[in-house]
């Protein structure tokens, strides 16, 4: 617990992503040409049976498809061509993804990529003097009423599982902490506490997901 205080007081969660990323990128392993985007719910109790006999206020309640759910949410950018994570942020379940972009791009990207949550991302403030291709996901509803034949339907379907398929690799590092690290459930109350630890996890999860190259040149022993 000491340990992981001395990591909070002196913000070196983000340090530690920050040499890590440093390191695979000396080895070749994230391009940093392009940034992916996305956001998982983690769980928070929601127990009151405590000291404070109330759950944790920095934790909110979402709506996601027909289902609530109560805890965080961890927002991370990712590098498009390895799926590395290099920047991660972490808010309330109810905070809207499209507002939290700003936190998770380097600034040296050359496209952004992100699911249809994300439309109209391009013309937040935050946003204006940035030089970089959207690659958006388009809501279904702009083009399921085109007659599914047409040569305009068709190449919508084209460009939309295009921009999947690269949407996919960010959803690589949230498996690794849920599955490989088991992380479903915040440990601690409180955001900052939890995104130090996220922090450290998705740092963790870079070096997982690129073990067989590291292996291949001779950096790891299996």
């Amino acid at each position: 617990m000491n340990f992981r205080h001395l990591l909070e007081k002196h913000q070196l969660a983000p340090a530690i992503l920050s040499v890590i990323n440093g390191y695979l990128h000396e080895k070749g392993l994230s391009l940093r040409q392009g940034t992916i985007v996305d956001a998982t719910i983690i769980h928070a109790p929601c127990s009151t049976k405590n000291e404070e006999g109330k759950r944790d206020p920095e934790m909110h309640q979402t709506k996601k498809g027909n289902q609530y759910f109560f805890g965080m949410k961890a927002h991370i950018g990712a590098d498009a061509e390895s799926g590395l994570v290099h920047h991660v942020h972490g808010t309330a379940a109810n905070a809207a993804d499209v507002t939290q972009v700003a936190e998770l791009l380097h600034g040296e990207e050359n496209a952004d990529y992100a699911d249809a949550g994300y439309t109209g991302v391009e013309k937040r403030e935050e946003h204006e003097n940035r030089e970089v291709i959207w690659q958006i996901a388009a809501r279904r509803s702009t083009y399921s009423r085109l007659n599914k034949r047409s040569v305009l339907y068709k190449a919508k379907r084209k460009i939309e599982y295009c921009k999947a398929q690269t949407r996919a690799k960010v959803e690589h590092p949230f498996r690794v902490i849920k599955r490989q690290f088991g992380y479903v459930k915040v440990r601690f109350r409180g955001l900052m506490k939890n995104t130090a630890q996220l922090t450290t996890l998705f740092a963790l999860s870079n070096l997982w997901m690129a073990r067989k190259q590291l292996m291949g040149m001779g950096e790891l022993r299996s």
